[in-house]
């Protein structure tokens, strides 16, 4: 087994749950929401209908290393709550929860990823690497959502 590991984020959008959901339903918003340096590509032919099962291919970089990744929606719960899990990719699991509460004036969205590094044991030691790089990508997201949800989702 590995040793598993937790990224957890929180950002409160001004929009309700209904209004912020469809953003996230709709993968081609993944490239504008992922920082250009991952050179982040969806292989699979759009437009990519959500739902349980969808499976999800894309290409990228991870300090300038390319991967592809494959992953599948294990569960759709519009508004509410979606999760993405890793089939291949770079990680030894992924498993990425979005979850959209309401919130009196808007939405407290959280991101909740149980990760595990590959090559366990040896894996461990880019793990603050790794960690410092995942709270880049994620702290690029929350800026790019809030600019491009703060006039609405369109």
């Amino acid at each position: 087994m590995g040793q598993s590991h937790l990224l957890q984020t929180q950002q409160h959008l001004p929009l309700p749950p209904a209004e912020v959901f469809p953003f996230f339903a709709d993968a081609a918003n993944l490239e504008r929401i992922t920082p250009p340096e991952l050179q982040f590509h969806i292989i699979t032919p759009g437009p990519i209908r959500m739902q349980m099962g969808t499976l999800i291919e894309y290409r990228l970089r991870l300090c300038g290393v390319p991967f592809r990744w494959l992953t599948r929606i294990s569960l759709w719960h519009p508004p509410h709550q979606f999760v993405d899990e890793q089939l291949w990719g770079p990680y030894r699991q992924w498993v990425h929860t979005h979850h959209f509460a309401p919130l009196t004036g808007g939405t407290l969205m959280t991101d909740r990823v149980v990760y595990q590094l590959p090559f366990f044991p040896l894996g461990e030691l880019a793990f603050p690497l790794v960690r410092l790089q995942l709270q880049r990508i994620f702290a690029y997201r929350r800026q790019t959502i809030a600019r491009l949800l703060a006039n609405g989702p369109g």
